[in-house]
């Protein structure tokens, strides 16, 4: 079967569908720093550097072709309160998805999203998409499917609508395992580092490694991206305070001053995570604050791509703040795995 890949960030979604057997044609993404990204892992891979408005698909095969992605989904996230309805244009960027769609026919299609756009604008847009899917001839069934439950150590939920139209059936992957895998699974063995590290490729440390990092390491002796934003000494301050599970309510209410009515804070922001557990979502790990589990800094782009299930030979480019960017939009490769996966064994 081979691919389109539109609004392809960094590659989540490409990695997955390679790891279940599909060959990828090309991917779409307008990001540069995306786009290098995905150009340094898929060297074989063309990636078109355009706005997806100016892109013009080529005809696909009427059988095991597939057009996947997810569009902006910023403006459909529970999260975001203020813009989350039919006047952000980039609420709007699914039009274009299907824009492909009707030029290129791939048999099978695979729309990602959050699972918000159920809900935004009393279910408008998912409706909207619906209609689209019906009159361009394709059955479909949607899902909100965890990370977690498919061995990515992460609560991530995300929506997934999968059509076909040749009339072929199919059917959401089950729960992989009850086992969820964990934080410590996930880092354990990541390089000790420090606030403020800079040194992207380190070696591993000499704790032993779970059977998931195992996996993500290959036959790697060092691993890329290990490297920290510098948190200001009064944030360190403030993670001190923090247990394992906790957030912003732990931190003294006079070190908190600078926020206007820290009781408006999201529960995710000074999170700090639990060995024993698998991670909150990452979202926007960086402005969020998340907090290492034992030690009084933030997460490492390498340890938050662990937590999405990128393989350790997978390398993130760009500054800093970018890298940390396409790791929280990324879907886990893990999670798309399976469900390209059902599709070719459906």
């Amino acid at each position: 079967m081979i691919a389109l890949d539109l609004f392809s960030g960094a590659g989540g979604m490409s990695l997955g569908a390679e790891q279940a057997g599909i060959k990828i044609l090309a991917a779409v993404e307008n990001d540069p720093h995306a786009c290098q990204t995905f150009r340094h892992n898929f060297p074989h891979v063309e990636i078109l550097e355009t706005d997806i408005c100016a892109f013009s698909p080529p005809a696909l095969p009427s059988q095991d072709s597939i057009i996947f992605g997810g569009p902006p989904c910023q403006g459909f996230s529970t999260s975001n309160q203020k813009t989350r309805n039919k006047d952000n244009p980039k609420n709007w960027m699914f039009s274009e998805f299907f824009r492909v769609v009707e030029e290129a026919s791939p048999e099978w299609v695979v729309f990602e999203n959050v699972k918000g756009l159920l809900e935004t604008e009393r279910g408008f847009f998912f409706t909207l998409i619906s209609e689209k899917l019906k009159k361009l001839g394709y059955s479909f069934q949607f899902n909100t499917l965890n990370a977690k439950d498919f061995g990515v150590p992460q609560v991530r939920n995300r929506l997934f609508v999968v059509g076909n139209r040749n009339g072929k059936s199919f059917i959401f992957p089950k729960v992989k395992t009850t086992k969820v895998v964990t934080v410590k699974d996930a880092i354990w063995d990541l390089p000790h580092i420090n606030n403020g590290a800079d040194i992207s490729w380190l070696p591993y440390s000499k704790r032993h490694p779970s059977a998931y990092a195992n996996l993500l390491r290959g036959k790697m002796q060092k691993s890329p991206n290990n490297i920290v934003t510098r948190s200001a000494p009064h944030i360190i301050e403030r993670y001190k305070y923090v247990p394992q599970g906790g957030n912003w309510e732990n931190i003294p209410e006079d070190m908190m001053s600078n926020y206007h009515d820290r009781t408006r804070c999201h529960t995710g922001i000074y999170h700090r995570l639990c060995w024993s557990k698998p991670s909150v979502v990452l979202g926007n790990f960086r402005k969020n604050m998340l907090i290492h589990p034992s030690e009084h800094r933030g997460l490492s782009v390498r340890e938050a791509a662990r937590l999405q299930s990128f393989p350790d030979n997978f390398e993130f480019c760009g500054s800093i703040g970018f890298q940390q960017q396409q790791v929280s939009n990324s879907v886990p490769p893990f999670l798309a795995q399976a469900v390209f996966s059902a599709i070719l064994c459906g």
